[in-house]
């Protein structure tokens, strides 16, 4: 995301937070992280299920069957996530697909309150300072095992760049990174990152056969709805879960145009949006 479209987005999160934030080191939600509150996806776990919860944007936490935590892209105090949710308490993995101020997130702190380890590019996770322990750099091909659910790295189609500080500039942050989460006795879900499509994700349908994809379909920055319906049909899903639209006023796409596209491609792919904040048994 340039500069001067970051100024731009950065203001609109302004204007619906009332709070500033710099790429990587957002401000603080508005309920400490620490204090009691309304935790997101807090409700009745369903036993043996894989549960999601959308934080809004491209933020998930998953956790499995076997007792694995997982937060994807956690920017957990974006403008659609939900109000007065505690974070996660304990989180095992943190997946970070890219080095963008709207991925990264707090990707930081989390790890610092959780002790989760970060998983990502190699040049982005050296970047963002975490002790060594706790990062884990890595690239497309990487396969990596937490508790019952077993990752690999896939490539995404879009840039990375990465800013600690707001008055320096933004730095390499390697390759821009997908992943598939495959959960033993659960569904082999598919985070895509941000993304246009592009024909290897016939490919990862080859390889991993993955039944849930989370896909961009905001478009301007990632694919919108019709180019996110061809990434359903080249990956062979059954369920499309949509993710980073709304947020700002440019990531216009939405689930119901989603649906329509898909139609046109005679998919029997089904469209799952979900509610922040709100866990889902898949």
């Amino acid at each position: 995301m340039g500069n001067k479209l970051k100024a731009v987005v950065v203001g609109a999160v302004l204007g619906v937070a009332g709070a500033a934030f710099a790429q990587g080191t957002p401000a603080a939600p508005k309920a400490d992280a620490k204090a009691p509150g309304k935790a997101a996806g807090k409700a009745p776990a369903t036993a043996g299920k894989t549960e999601v919860t959308w934080w809004g944007h491209a933020a998930f936490v998953v956790k499995t069957p076997g007792g694995a935590t997982l937060a994807i892209d956690p920017w957990l105090t974006n403008p659609k996530a939900p109000q007065g949710a505690t974070w996660p308490e304990a989180v095992d993995a943190i997946l970070v697909t890219h080095g963008h101020f709207d991925h990264v997130g707090e990707t930081k702190a989390l790890a610092q309150k959780t002790g989760a380890k970060v998983y990502g590019s190699f040049e982005l996770v050296n970047l963002l300072g975490l002790p060594e322990a706790q990062a884990v750099g890595a690239n497309a091909g990487g396969t990596f095992t937490v508790k019952d659910a077993t990752i690999h790295l896939v490539e995404a189609v879009h840039s990375s760049s990465y800013q600690a500080d707001p008055k320096a500039a933004s730095q390499y942050a390697g390759a821009p990174l997908g992943f598939v989460i495959e959960i033993a006795n659960g569904p082999t879900l598919y985070h895509a990152g941000d993304t246009g499509a592009f024909q290897s994700m016939a490919l990862i349908a080859e390889q991993f056969k993955p039944g849930v994809a989370l896909l961009p379909i905001g478009g301007h920055f990632t694919m919108d709805p019709a180019q996110a319906a061809v990434a359903a049909k080249l990956l062979k899903v059954k369920t499309v879960v949509p993710m980073h639209y709304g947020t700002f006023p440019a990531l216009a796409g939405t689930p119901d145009a989603l649906t329509t596209e898909l139609k046109k491609t005679r998919a029997a792919t089904k469209v799952l949006a979900l509610e922040p904040g709100k866990a889902t048994a898949l």
